[in-house]
């Protein structure tokens, strides 16, 4: 048994005092302790001893008592004891104030802690113990880095204080330096190792942090095997158990929450934990309770934050939107940041999603993707909320990442697929197809919705044998094999045999007979109807009939079911089953604005206006004006009542017209991107003749239905090819039919074929309007009215030929043959009985048939003259013909007398050059053999001649110079002959120059022309130069006389003695060789 003894003053005697037995009242020890002035010491023993019983209030009592100003006074000299009873009231104080969860009394509570700890600082400033409290101080009040000062004051005097180390670990721990921190706590342990396991418990909270999970498991072990209730340690370890994620873990964690909770049923994370676990076990009484309580024990802010969260999902999961939101926003505001806690700003995201506050939704769900951008769960509800608010490029931006981010989510790629149906549809057909793919690969079951869609995008993509395949997977197994044809025993053909019987139901009857059961699971019901269409589609009508009837067998209230048989009889031409299906449909719902508005429709085709104005005004006011296709069929009906032939009263269709404006525009009010508001629009302004504003619009609808995979509006092609028509411009009227024939009809509709010919008609194109007639009619052949235009078009046609000035017999034979097949076509009109019923007047026919008879007979007579006219025409050819025959033979004759004249030519001149060339050869040799006996030295003859031999030979050379111009022109004057050829000219020319030349140059001379000089020149020039210049006076008094110039040959030249042939050719080679000529006749001048 403890016990203090406190000494008697002024004796030896003391008192005893048990500490187990301590009186309740404290008041009896504080009199003991002052009258006996006990030191303070005990006073601290005994008040330690109150608080480890809980008795808080005495031990407050006592130490305030012992921090008076009378003890202060008394025990002046007494520093130490005095600073401990300061210290551990600022501790008490500082607890307090950590524990509160009223923030103005938490600050009180600082406060005094603060007050406590300054005044044990002015005793002793230095004393560790007052440093170490005002650290514990400023880190329960949040201040870390003062707290991190004050701990490192102590540490700076004292690197082994084990008080400030843990302190300073803790200021680490809450910086996030979890290995510094780690590094102070064992530092810690070393230089105190018997601390408390509390130490050791940081260290496994350090390790957990760092991720070294068995070496904080045994420090959390390590602290139980020192403090087996160590509430904190098991909560640790529970965490960690639970974490494994496995059926034997979760079960050890919660048994140690479990003891935890046992031992101190106020541990605020025990209490968050265990209400986690029983709001997956679905006992949500036990989460808010065991919530409420973490919150009234817990001050701490992220533990607060998962209380409230706990409590927020408890009552999400309940539908209580409201309190849940409440809780969620009370959970976001215990936290700093998203980052730290961000499960309720998703769960808050939800509930404002699922209130409608899109905006509210959008901001928490951004605040979750800035702490974790890659979560798939978050873009994908981004990705929904931004199609609430309409920007849908931007949600398939957010589903695209998702798909991206996780390929494997297979529900990524079907809400990608969702949002891209209505503007991709490629792109949407492959996100379902990944999706299936993922689903079939994981073995997990195809959604039959998601089968569905797949085979609506194949049929609207008119891929319909795949869309086959989709629906029939989607379908599986079901008495729908049987009635389809799939299975050896079919019943198609005994339920198709007639769609009047819609009512008879014994085929299903029969079938329930033969063992087959007639189920039809109610999320198969869209996957029959589907298959029906695509059925009808494939013109399989008895099909679609016997399927749709499967679903009235089932279902007797599925409308659009009756809608469709209605539809099948309307294609049909059976107007009143028709009108009998929708009724049907009526009956189920007296105001279903699909059914009225198709009555409506199928009582204007019955010509029931009456009645057709007051079915679409009731469809539209089933839907309170809001339904376009009921106010569309309005406007059609009044439209349609504007240009009846009947009764045309120009005010009933003014005003017809103007209601039909104002209904058009309230639906593209409503609708600013519908098609067909806008296309009704655009024809009323056409009947109102403003043209270039209907041809915008008709341009503006073509372009917006050419675009969309899902819209066929061939009827906007049509009213722009009567725009171009009424505004005269026929060809592009003529390129717009035929491209709206090609594109929607296959060039099979025989109405546009009638406003093709018309176009053609109006254009004066007779024989294009008659084939493009022609064509209509094998298309109809029952329609009389196209016979009728094929007879007026090939009567237009035979009267614009007779009226031509000029004409051909074809032509006129062409008429004929046009006029007896219009008497033909108006004639057997004329004998049909039923012609009133499609509008003919007999007597107008009658007429027509007299006029062509009229224009018949015009037509022979014109053309026994245009064959008269032809036949002439026909001999007058045949004559020119004969006569340019002829002529083309005289001409070519004559080419070829040309020809053979110049090939006489050319081989007379061949001929000659050959005879000159052998004369030269000749010539050769005789120079060669007769220039060695002439040779004379040159020395003997200067001193012979002197100087009038230099003197002679200038003047002759002058005189050679006269000679050589007179001679030129008198050839020009005495040429016998002018040749054909200019060539045979020049050489005549150069043949005569060169002959002259012959006159004056000595036989040396033309050896050196001909490239023959002897080495021996010089010396033979002397002896040869008196001759030379006798031969030079003889060529002067021969060229002097005009009389006879070709009787008289020089006797000194030898070349004279041949025929003249041999002079040409001699002339010739000069010709070639004239340059060395004249060089040779300047040395001889000089």
């Amino acid at each position: 048994m403890a016990c203090v003894y406190i000494p008697v003053q002024n004796s030896e005697e003391e008192v005893r005092v048990a500490l187990d037995q301590l009186p309740r009242d404290a008041s009896d020890i504080l009199d003991i302790l002052k009258a006996e002035q006990a030191p303070l010491d005990l006073w601290l023993i005994i008040a330690r001893e109150y608080f480890k019983q809980g008795k808080v209030e005495q031990f407050r009592q006592i130490l305030e008592e012992g921090s008076s100003p009378e003890i202060d006074e008394y025990y002046a000299d007494v520093r130490y004891e005095r600073i401990a009873i300061l210290n551990a009231l600022g501790a008490y104080y500082s607890y307090l104030g950590k524990i509160e969860t009223r923030q103005r009394e938490k600050e009180e509570h600082f406060i005094l802690a603060t007050q406590y700890y300054n005044k044990a600082s002015r005793i002793d400033m230095h004393e560790p113990s007052t440093w170490v409290g005002k650290g514990q101080l400023l880190l329960a009040k949040g201040e870390v880095e003062q707290a991190f000062a004050a701990f490192k004051i102590v540490l700076e005097g004292d690197r082994d204080n084990v008080p400030a180390l843990l302190g300073q670990a803790c200021v680490e721990f809450n910086r996030g330096r979890y290995s510094d921190s780690l590094e102070l706590y064992k530092r810690a342990l070393q230089v105190y190792p018997n601390c408390p396991g509390a130490v050791r418990l940081g260290i496994g909270l350090c390790r957990y942090k760092l991720g070294q999970f068995q070496k904080a498991r045994q420090a959390f072990q390590r602290v139980l095997e020192l403090d087996s209730e160590n509430v904190e340690a098991l909560v640790a370890l529970a965490i960690m158990d639970l974490q494994a994620n496995d059926a034997s873990g979760i079960q050890k964690g919660m048994d140690k929450m479990r003891r935890a909770f046992e031992i101190y049923p106020y541990c605020a994370m025990a209490l968050n934990y265990l209400a986690n676990h029983f709001f997956f076990t679905g006992q949500h009484f036990l989460v808010e309770q065991l919530t409420e309580t973490a919150l009234a024990v817990t001050n701490h802010g992220p533990t607060k934050s998962h209380s409230f969260y706990n409590l927020a999902r408890s009552y999400h999961s309940k539908g209580d939107f409201e309190k849940a939101g409440y809780y969620y926003m009370a959970s976001i505001k215990e936290i700093n940041k998203p980052l730290e806690f961000v499960f309720p700003y998703y769960g808050l995201g939800q509930v404002k999603l699922k209130s409608g506050d899109f905006r509210s939704a959008l901001s928490n769900f951004e605040k979750v993707l800035e702490a974790y951008p890659d979560n798939c769960e978050t873009l994908k509800a981004l990705g929904h909320i931004y199609v609430q608010l309409g920007q849908v490029e931007k949600a398939q931006e957010f589903m695209r990442k998702a798909a991206k981010i996780d390929p494997r989510d297979a529900q990524a790629f079907l809400d990608l697929g969702e949002l891209l149906i209505s503007s991709d549809t490629g792109a949407a057909l492959d996100a379902f197809k990944t999706a299936r793919n993922l689903l079939e690969k994981g073995g997990q079951p195809v959604p039959v919705e998601l089968l569905n869609n797949i085979g609506v995008l194949h049929f609207e993509r008119e891929e319909l044998e795949l869309a086959m395949e989709s629906f029939n997977k989607a379908l599986g197994d079901g008495v729908w094999l049987a009635l389809t044809g799939n299975k050896p025993k079919s019943y198609v053909i005994e339920a198709s045999a007639s769609i009047l019987d819609y009512k008879d139901m014994q085929v299903f009857h029969r079938l329930e007979e033969d063992g087959i059961p007639v189920e039809l699971p109610w999320n198969k019901v869209t996957v029959v109807f589907n298959l029906a269409r695509l059925h009808e589609q494939l013109h399989n009508t008895g099909i679609a009939n016997i399927l749709y009837r499967l679903i009235l067998f089932k279902y007797p209230d599925y409308i659009d079911a009756y809608l469709r048989l209605a539809a099948i009889a309307k294609a049909r031409n059976n107007l009143q089953l028709s009108i009998e299906l929708v009724n049907e449909a009526l009956k189920v719902n007296g105001k279903c604005p699909n059914a009225l508005s198709m009555l409506g429709d199928l009582e204007l085709k019955n010509d029931d206006w009456v009645k057709a104005k007051e079915t679409l005004r009731s469809a539209s006011d089933a839907t309170d004006g809001k339904d376009s296709y009921a106010i569309l069929s309005l406007g059609n009906w009044n439209y349609f009542a504007a240009i009846r032939n009947e009764k045309r009263n120009p005010k009933l269709e003014a005003t017809h017209l103007e209601k039909a404006k104002e209904l058009y525009t309230r639906v593209l009010v409503q609708h600013t991107d519908n098609l067909y508001a806008a296309n009704g629009a655009g024809v009323v302004l056409a009947e109102k003749g403003q043209f270039d504003v209907s041809k915008d619009i008709f341009t503006q609808v073509q372009e917006g239905a050419s675009g969309n995979v899902f819209v066929q509006m061939p009827d906007v092609w049509i009213n722009l090819a009567h725009i171009f028509f009424a505004q005269g411009n026929f060809a592009l009227a003529v390129k717009m039919y035929q491209n709206c024939l090609r594109k929607f009809y296959n060039n099979t509709d025989s109405q546009i074929l009638l406003y093709l010919a018309r176009t053609h008609y109006e254009a004066e194109q007779w024989q294009e309007c008659k084939k493009t007639l022609l064509r209509a009619i094998h298309l109809a052949p029952s329609n009389y009215t196209l016979r009728f235009d094929a007879g007026v078009a090939m009567q237009k046609f035979s009267t614009s030929t007779l009226q031509k000035d000029k004409r051909t017999a074809d032509e006129v034979r062409s008429t004929v043959a046009e006029l007896e097949n219009a008497v033909r076509i108006f004639s057997q009109l004329s004998a049909a009985s039923n012609l009133h019923l499609h509008g003919f007047d007999e007597k107008k026919i009658n007429t027509h048939v007299e006029y062509c008879k009229h224009l018949l007979e015009a037509a022979k007579v014109h053309r026994e003259a245009a064959e008269r006219e032809e036949q002439q025409n026909r001999q007058k050819q045949e004559a020119a013909r004969q006569l340019a025959l002829a002529e083309e033979a005289r001409r070519k004759a004559e080419e070829q007398r040309k020809y053979l004249l110049e090939r006489r030519k050319q081989e007379d001149e061949q001929k000659r050059l050959q005879q000159a060339e052998e004369h030269f050869k000749r010539v050769q040799e005789q120079w060669k053999s007769s220039n060695p006996s002439r040779r004379r030295d040159r020395s003997e003859i200067d001193d012979e001649e002197g100087g009038h031999s230099e003197k002679r030979r200038r003047k002759g050379g002058k005189r050679r110079k006269k000679d050589k111009s007179r001679s030129r022109y008198e050839r020009d004057d005495e040429e016998p002959d002018i040749m054909d050829d200019r060539e045979e000219m020049e050489d005549e020319d150069a043949n005569r120059n060169d002959q002259d030349d012959d006159n004056g140059e000595n036989p040396q001379e033309l050896l050196a022309a001909a490239g023959l000089e002897d080495s021996d020149m010089e010396d033979d020039e002397a002896a040869a130069a008196p001759s030379s210049g006798a031969g030079r006076r003889r060529r002067a008094w021969s060229e002097s006389d005009d009389d006879e110039p070709s009787q008289r040959r020089p006797e000194s030249s030898p070349v004279r003695e041949n025929s003249a042939e041999q002079q040409e050719s001699e002339g010739e080679i000069r010709e070639d060789n004239r340059k060395p000529d004249g060089g040779d006749a300047a040395d001889e001048e000089d």
